[in-house]
C-alpha cells in the first residue's frame, strides 16, 4: 500500500478549479516528484495532503490514515517544509529547533538533544547559536527542513524547495535531499524545475491546470517523445548533397542507428535517431573507420522540458 495516495482530489477557489480529479501514489522509501508550471495545483495538493484544507472531492490517505478524518494524526506523522521558510528570525537556530520539539510535546533534554543532532546533520553546528535573521537563504532552508524532521515523520513533504535559491545554494539543497532519501525518508517533492525532478525523483506525475498529464520515471517520460538523437554538422568545403557527405554520414551510422528512423536534414546538420547508449566517442570512432570527415558529432537526449513541451505546448516554467 503505498504510504501517500491521493484519488480524484478536486479543489475549486471560486469560479477557479484548482484540482481536477488528480490522482498520485507514493511508495515508502521513495521520492515523488509532482512537477508543473506555476497554477497547476501543485501547491493545493500538498495543502490537502498535509490537512491544510479540506478537498471538494476525493480522498487521500497518509500512512494508512485518511487526511480529512484523521487529520491530528496526520499531521502527527509528516512533516511540511512550504514554499517559504517558517522560521523564527527573532530566534537562534537551535531554539527554532528545539521550540517545534517542544510543540510535538518532547520532555527533558530530548527537544535540545533532537535539535543538536539536527543541527549537525544539516551543517549548522558552527551557526546554531546566531539569530536567524542573519542567515542566508540557503541556510534557512536548511534550517527550515530540519525543522519538519524533528518528530522524526514518516512522511516528508517539500513544495518546491529550492525556489528562490542562487544556483549554489539549490545545489547543496539537493545535496541535502539525496542525503534524506538514502535515509529512507519518503518524500513527495512539487517543483517546477525539470533539472531538479530529473535528478531527485524516483517517480514523476506532471500536472497541468490541476489534472495529470503523464506519470512515470524520468527515463520513461523521456521516450514517449523518442529517443537520444545524433546531430552531425556537415563540412563547410562543397556542398554536401553532391560530394557524398551525406551518404556517408549515414552508412557510418547505421550500426547504431534505430531501424527505419528518418534521417532529417537542415542546412548543413543532419539528424538520426540511434539506439539508447549510443555515445559520442563511438560514434567518432566509427566515422574515423569509414574515412568520414564531419565538422562536429553531438549526442542530444531528450530532457524533461521536451516531454512538457510535447505535452502542454508551452514550458514547464510558464505560469
Amino acid at each position: 500500500m503505498p504510504v501517500v495516495e491521493a484519488v480524484g482530489l478536486r479543489k475549486r477557489f471560486g469560479k477557479t478549479e484548482a484540482l481536477r480529479g488528480l490522482d498520485l501514489a507514493v511508495e515508502r522509501g521513495t521520492v515523488l516528484a509532482v512537477l508543473g508550471p506555476n497554477g497547476a495545483g501543485k501547491t493545493t495538493a500538498v495543502r490537502i495532503l498535509t490537512t491544510l484544507l479540506k478537498p471538494d472531492g476525493g480522498h487521500a490517505i497518509v500512512d494508512g490514515l485518511d487526511v480529512t478524518t484523521h487529520p491530528r494524526e496526520v499531521r502527527a506523522r509528516i512533516g511540511l517544509t512550504g514554499q517559504f521558510a517558517a522560521v523564527d528570525e527573532r530566534l537562534t537556530a537551535r531554539e527554532n529547533l528545539e521550540l517545534v520539539g517542544r510543540f510535538f510535546r518532547m520532555t527533558g533534554g530530548r527537544p535540545r538533544q533532537r535539535a543538536s543532532e539536527l543541527l549537525t546533520d544539516f551543517d549548522l553546528d558552527d551557526a546554531a547559536d546566531r539569530v536567524v535573521k542573519g542567515f542566508s537563504g540557503g541556510m534557512r532552508r536548511r534550517l527550515d527542513i530540519a525543522m519538519s524532521l524533528v518528530a522524526r515523520p514518516s512522511v516528508l513533504f517539500l513544495d518546491e524547495p529550492t525556489t528562490g535559491l542562487d544556483p549554489r545554494s539549490r545545489l547543496g539543497m539537493w545535496d541535502l535531499i539525496e542525503h534524506l532519501v538514502a535515509q529512507g525518508t519518503t518524500t513527495l517533492l512539487t517543483t517546477q524545475y525539470l533539472e531538479e525532478a530529473d535528478r531527485l525523483a524516483t517517480g514523476i506525475v506532471v500536472v497541468d491546470h490541476g489534472s495529470v498529464i503523464a506519470r512515470g520515471s524520468a527515463d520513461e517520460l523521456k521516450a514517449q517523445i523518442g529517443g537520444d538523437r545524433v546531430v552531425v554538422t556537415l563540412p563547410v568545403d562543397g556542398d554536401p548533397l553532391h560530394d557524398g557527405a551525406e551518404v556517408a554520414v549515414v552508412a557510418a551510422l547505421a550500426p547504431h542507428a534505430v531501424p527505419g528512423a528518418p534521417v532529417t536534414r537542415e542546412g548543413r546538420q543532419l539528424t538520426v535517431a540511434v539506439r539508447a547508449g549510443t555515445n559520442t566517442p563511438d560514434v567518432i570512432h566509427d566515422f574515423d573507420a569509414a574515412g568520414v570527415v564531419v565538422q562536429d558529432v553531438s549526442i542530444q537526449r531528450p530532457t524533461l522540458d521536451d516531454v512538457f513541451l510535447s505535452l502542454t505546448g508551452h514550458g514547464a516554467e510558464a505560469s
